[in-house]
């Protein structure tokens, strides 16, 4: 494993982080393809024999029993100061009022509920999930500032917005004197590549650590184009970020896999991981291979013939993911 610093920090992180929504009781929440306790744990362990020291995780996933999950196996498996845990806040975790989004209330309110669920007395990385466009931008900014200041939080990330969103978000903070975001986890790979755009140019200007999320497409660069999974068959939300024309680009994905001899998510990856913008994406793992395919791919060097013929037959996308 390699590790990096996280943007212009001096916190060290693997370069895979192990994405758990996989993780948490298929009863609870929206994901009903996600792992129970039993089966998630000798993954966590897994993760962290191979050298992964970064966890990625939300209030949201599960209704919470992704962070119970992981926390109890970090709890078990690992020394709390040698790995970098990560949460989000945003989404809704309960009905009426105030039950979701990024006000002082929301975000005070749901700081101690992830940690109490995780089982520690900080995160090193709290991220908003998405941008609330129902709250001032200087009431999420300063909250975020205090649970960094209250020792709850030892760095800020934000998730899939607009950079024209981001830079506002930073430039609020700069302004009051307040803590800034670190990380941006957004939409990033093969298959969907609007964030070189913008968002990736301002990530590189300042100093900013890129952690991109669904990295192997929710799957659909490890198999063939019409090959369903119990999740794709469920999965209302990314059956909608990947239209018909993607294929062309899958297809090469299969043709440099099958020349080198390799799976194909470690191409998919390692096209990822070469991005000097991205710093660790958040790869989700069910299966022991997916581990062994996310840490092998960090050492899979790819050639500029095989990067351009990757890259080839992308087409402008739709924004999705915000």
């Amino acid at each position: 494993m390699q590790y990096v610093k996280l943007g212009s920090t001096g916190l060290d992180v693997s370069r895979i982080c192990l994405g758990c929504m996989t993780f948490g009781l298929p009863d609870r929440g929206t994901h009903e393809w996600t792992l129970d306790e039993e089966a998630s744990r000798p993954l966590i362990r897994q993760a962290l024999e191979a050298g992964i020291t970064f966890f990625d995780t939300a209030n949201v996933y599960s209704d919470g029993t992704s962070e119970e999950i992981v926390g109890r196996a970090l709890r078990d498996f690992a020394r709390r100061d040698e790995i970098v845990l990560a949460t989000k806040v945003h989404g809704r975790m309960r009905p009426g009022p105030n039950g979701g989004g990024l006000s002082r209330k929301a975000i005070m309110t749901e700081i101690d509920h992830s940690l109490r669920r995780l089982g520690t007395d900080y995160v090193d990385l709290y991220q908003i999930h998405r941008w609330d466009p129902h709250t001032p931008v200087e009431e999420t900014m300063e909250a975020l500032h205090d649970v960094v200041k209250a020792g709850k939080a030892r760095y800020i990330g934000a998730s899939s917005m607009y950079a024209w969103q981001f830079s506002k978000a930073q430039y609020t903070a700069r302004l009051h004197g307040w803590t800034r975001f670190v990380s941006m986890q957004n939409h990033y790979n093969l298959l969907y590549r609007e964030e070189e755009r913008e968002m990736l140019p301002l990530c590189a200007d300042q100093g900013v650590g890129v952690l991109p999320w669904s990295p192997l497409a929710r799957g659909r660069l490890t198999r063939d184009w019409d090959t369903t999974t119990h999740r794709s068959e469920s999965d209302a939300f990314g059956s909608r970020l990947y239209p018909e024309g993607d294929r062309a680009i899958v297809e090469a994905v299969t043709r440099i896999a099958g020349e080198r001899g390799v799976p194909r998510a470690q191409v998919a990856l390692a096209w990822l991981l070469h991005q000097d913008t991205v710093t660790a994406p958040i790869v989700g793992a069910s299966k022991p291979q997916h581990l062994q395919d996310a840490v092998a791919a960090v050492e899979l060097e790819l050639s500029d013939k095989e990067i351009e013929e990757l890259e080839r037959p992308y087409t402008p996308h739709e924004v999705s993911g915000h």
